[in-house]
This record gives structure tokens, sequence and C-alpha cells, in this order.
């Protein structure tokens, strides 16, 4: 087959695929009795919500893809903190390495994961890593496991705070 044939060959199925990817459009037409699109129908039919959207979310949880007072009471508990990373559709917020002034020798890591929609206990799961430093090098070392469980409820109480405070 010569250039020029593969070109019209290639041409052709690219509109081909055009024309049949146009019959998916996500949203209905004009003919729609009440106009809406189909995402804006289809909500609170119990379908998955993807990015936070749809399957019934409240509109404080449409921008991101987990609980907003969560989200934002999670930043809020550990501002103190550089963050390295934070991922709001995932719901995984990672801090750097910290050390308080007052214990230099001492430095501390935070992993948040926002595991629901919804503002519940059980969507929150924190993760503390402790160093030392010994020799001139960081060590890891062990972390008691009520710090864990600490920082997690001064998450859920400023999620609370953040929710009452938007109750109108």
């Amino acid at each position: 087959m010569t250039k020029a044939g593969r070109t019209l060959l290639k041409g052709a199925l690219f509109m081909l695929a055009a024309v049949a990817l146009s019959a998916c459009s996500m949203f209905r037409g004009d003919d729609s009795p009440d106009g809406q699109s189909r995402a804006d129908a289809d909500r609170g039919r119990g379908g998955i919500p993807i990015f936070g959207g749809g399957g019934g979310s409240s509109s404080s949880e449409a921008g991101i893809g987990v609980n907003s007072f969560l989200w934002r009471a999670s930043l809020d508990t550990l501002n103190f903190m550089p963050l390295a990373s934070a991922d709001p559709f995932g719901g995984v917020i990672i801090t750097d390495w910290y050390s308080d002034p007052t214990t230099p020798n001492e430095r501390f890591k935070a992993t948040v994961y926002i595991l629901d929609t919804r503002l519940r206990a059980d969507a929150l799961n924190v993760s503390i890593f402790r160093q030392t430093q010994s020799n001139g090098a960081w060590v890891d070392a062990t972390v008691d496991p009520d710090t864990e469980i600490q920082i997690e409820n001064a998450i859920l109480t400023r999620a609370r705070q953040l929710r009452l405070s938007n109750v109108r």
C-alpha cells in the first residue's frame, strides 16, 4: 500500500472513530424534558461516586473525593508540620520530617489516609513515624500507639467543629 493510501485509511478510521464516539455523549441532548444532564439526573440513584460527585454526596463533598471536613481538619491539625504531599482525590496527606526545636535529636513524620466521603471515625487512619539521631545518623524509633489515636481524635474533633460551623 502506498503512503497516500495509508494516510487515507488512517483518516477514514479516525473519522469513523469520531462518529462512533459522538454517539456516546454523556449528556442528554436538548430533547430532554427537564434539560438536565445525565450526571444531574443520576445523582442520588445510588451510583458509584467518582471524584466526590454523584451517588447522593452532599455539596460540601462535591469538589474532592473524600470528606471535606476530615480533609480540612487534617490539614488544620497538622499545619505545624511541613507538607510533602496532599492528594484530595485519593485522600492522602503526607508530611515531611518535623523536628521540634526543643528536641532537635528527634523528628516525626505523619501520613493521613481519609477513606470515605462520610464524616465517620473509621474513615480516618493516621500513621506516625519517629526517628532519633544516633551517632550523626537518623534511626527509626518506636512510636507510642496512643500518639496516633490522639492525633486521630484531634482531627475528628476539628472536623466536627467545622461541620457544626457550616450548618445553616
